[in-house]
């Protein structure tokens, strides 16, 4: 199963709702497209719904922290939300959990937003 992605707006917040696998090839490169998509239509403040992600590689994170620079490159912020444990913990392996705006609680993190 490849990646799925459903955008939807709450406020003046874009929540991206991610399920399936972030991985080599299709699955990044959909997630890339969808953030730089959404940074040229000048939406700022995205939010990662990774709560239904069941794997990401290493070309998974490196999109993650693209689309970070990308938005913050912006101006924008980048937040990710509902990590399941193994996102999490690979984030914290890489020392990536430290760059990242982590939320377990949606309406929490769209208050977050400057």
């Amino acid at each position: 199963m490849s990646v799925k992605l459903s955008t939807r707006q709450v406020g003046d917040v874009s929540v991206v709702d991610v399920a399936g696998r972030i991985t080599l090839g299709e699955g990044s490169s959909a997630l890339r497209d969808s953030l730089r998509d959404m940074v040229t239509k000048g939406q700022k403040k995205i939010l990662l719904n990774l709560a239904e992600v069941s794997y990401i590689d290493s070309s998974g994170i490196g999109e993650l922290v693209s689309g970070f620079t990308t938005v913050a490159n912006q101006g924008g912020q980048l937040k990710l939300l509902s990590l399941t444990k193994r996102v999490k913990d690979l984030l914290q392996i890489t020392k990536l959990y430290t760059v990242f705006d982590v939320h377990d609680d949606e309406a929490a993190a769209i208050r977050n937003f400057k």
